[in-house]
């Protein structure tokens, strides 16, 4: 894999991070022990079996807990330091840059787009769960969980389809934020009004 491909499939990777903390970062994981991706040698660790299965199974309880109202509150805080971690990881296991402080930079840049993105899912969660009353952040997650599944799929294999599928999430995401916040402040003022 060429830099280029190496940077796309990163951005595409810590955009993921950015929704899910763990299921990407097991990705690389599970990417690195299958030999699909060849992590540099600080990184190797991420190919070892005991990580794999432990990122997966952690994963799986990552997805199944977002699935809970009030435990997917509580999970998203936790992962306001988690997601950029994961995200700095990735970029690590994922790039090969020619020099240690390119390597440091580009983590950063990831567990930047990782945070931005959780930022952006974290409001909207907060947003649809005092619309809801929580009901919908079940939905909300489920899309979340295909989005960045589908990005973790074509990533490996069409890494400038995924950044571009990253790059759509994002936009989704941002958009979707939006329009929820707005419906919202809109009945509030309704409900002013209406006093």
């Amino acid at each position: 894999m060429d830099a280029a491909a190496q940077y796309a499939l990163a951005y595409a990777l810590t955009t993921t991070a950015g929704i899910r903390a763990i299921m990407p970062l097991a990705a690389v994981a599970i990417a690195a022990h299958l030999g699909i991706l060849h992590p540099p040698a600080a990184f190797a660790w991420l190919g070892h079996a005991s990580v794999m299965w432990a990122l997966c199974a952690i994963a799986g309880v990552e997805l199944l807990a977002d699935k809970v109202p009030l435990l997917d509150h509580g999970l998203h805080f936790l992962q306001i330091a988690l997601k950029p971690a994961a995200a700095a990881i990735i970029v690590g296991g994922a790039v090969h840059p020619q020099n240690h402080d390119t390597l440091v930079l580009l983590m950063v840049a990831g567990a930047l787009n990782a945070l931005g993105v959780h930022s952006a899912v974290a409001a909207t969660r907060a947003v649809s769960t005092v619309g809801t009353a929580g009901i919908a952040n079940p939905a909300l997650s489920a899309a979340e969980d295909a989005g960045s599944i589908v990005t973790l799929l074509v990533g490996f294999f069409a890494p400038f389809l995924a950044a571009a599928l990253a790059l759509l999430l994002t936009i989704l995401l941002v958009v979707l934020a939006r329009r929820v916040y707005a419906s919202l402040a809109g009945a509030r003022r309704r409900a002013r009004r209406s006093v």
